[in-house]
């Protein structure tokens, strides 16, 4: 059997730690340098360690080594105490490093590079930038452009120019900058600092079980479904997400999409597919995308979606995406609910989540 002092590292495959052998002759050892690489669980106490825990060492035969505590988890181990409490508080150094980064990569007046965000940090490049994204949900890139695409909605109705804007936002050229307008702000610059000034927007309001319902499309998709008591407060809010673009209102053509909408509300297992025209955050669209795979009659937790989307860590900013969704039903967020099953919020109102999911569920089991 191989055997290890506590200041050797030894490599295989070119990984530090790569069999058994080695991992546990660290575990012997106590080797500090051996933490973060495995754990290890006890079968007789259903709790893992990692490899430099001072407790007493297990039997050979009772433990199996797992490459991270979140394999450790699956496999139905529990963290020791003491590892617990580390985690504890190594999960919010994490955030406090992360959250510094943030804070720096909105202040920049251009992108940081990774190199410089991890050096603040104190952290290999590699390490930073899989905490950032385990954190956020988003990486360093994606949040330094998120954010240049905040400024850039700021700036388009503060500054003397959309030149101005353009560069204050921290875009170096505006050819550079005119190649990601559409994507950035779903219309042109000039349009968005009129407040929607030349953009077309249909819509018509109608009524359905659940209330009064508008509906509202530009030349790309719909881009607003809104529920609520009050029909005349949903086109107060259509006007106040686009105060000058052409609102266009009551033509007979347009009330067969209304049906369409209301149709599915009323019989889930009609389906909906929809051009969609919604404009958010990298990571609101990749949560987007994940709700519109939850089928109809099911549900899933904020964090099932945070694994789906691969940031397990991010379910409290799941939750936020979910409540910036501009199009009820068509991108469902009714059906995803709290670990312990309750229905949290929802922006349109918790008794229509819970109507929407009833009537899902009974049409499925029907």
């Amino acid at each position: 059997m191989t055997t290890l002092s506590p200041a050797t590292t030894i490599r295989v495959y070119g990984l530090p730690y790569g069999t058994d052998d080695i991992r546990w002759a660290a575990v012997q050892a106590r080797d500090v340098q051996a933490d973060g690489h495995f754990v290890y669980g006890v079968r007789t106490t259903g709790v893992y360690c990692r490899p430099s825990a001072s407790s007493r060492l297990p039997r050979r035969e009772n433990i199996e080594f797992f490459d991270s505590a979140e394999a450790a988890e699956a496999a139905g181990y529990r963290a020791s105490q003491r590892m617990a409490a580390d985690q504890t508080a190594a999960s919010a150094h994490r955030a406090s490093l992360v959250a510094q980064a943030c804070r720096r990569i909105e202040q920049a007046e251009s992108p940081p590079a990774l190199e410089a965000l991890a050096d603040g940090a104190g952290l290999s490049p590699w390490h930073f930038h899989r905490v950032f994204k385990a954190e956020t949900g988003l990486t360093p890139k994606a949040y330094a452009n998120a954010a240049r695409a905040r400024r850039l909605r700021d700036d388009l109705l503060s500054s003397a120019t959309v030149t101005d804007a353009i560069y204050e936002a921290g875009f170096n050229a505006s050819s550079r900058f005119y190649e990601q307008s559409d994507a950035l702000l779903g219309m042109s610059p000039r349009d968005w600092r009129g407040g929607g000034a030349n953009a077309n927007i249909r819509f018509a309001v109608g009524q359905c079980s659940l209330g009064a319902i508008l509906v509202a499309q530009s030349v790309r998709g719909v881009c607003a479904i809104s529920l609520g008591d009050d029909a005349d407060q949903l086109v107060r809010e259509l006007q106040d997400r686009f105060p000058r673009a052409q609102l266009t209102g009551a033509e007979p053509e347009f009330d067969q999409l209304v049906a369409k909408v209301v149709g599915f509300v009323e019989q889930p297992a009609l389906g909906l597919d929809l051009p969609l025209d919604v404009r958010g955050t990298a990571f609101q669209q990749r949560v987007w995308q994940a709700l519109q795979q939850i089928p109809a009659g099911e549900t899933a937790t904020y964090t099932e979606i945070a694994e789906r989307i691969g940031a397990p860590k991010a379910v409290r900013a799941v939750g936020q995406a979910c409540g910036a969704n501009p199009v009820a039903v068509a991108i469902p967020c009714h059906r995803v609910v709290r670990r312990d099953g309750d229905l949290s919020g929802y922006r349109w109102g918790i008794d229509r989540k819970r109507a929407l999911l009833l009537r899902e569920q009974s049409q499925a089991a029907g």
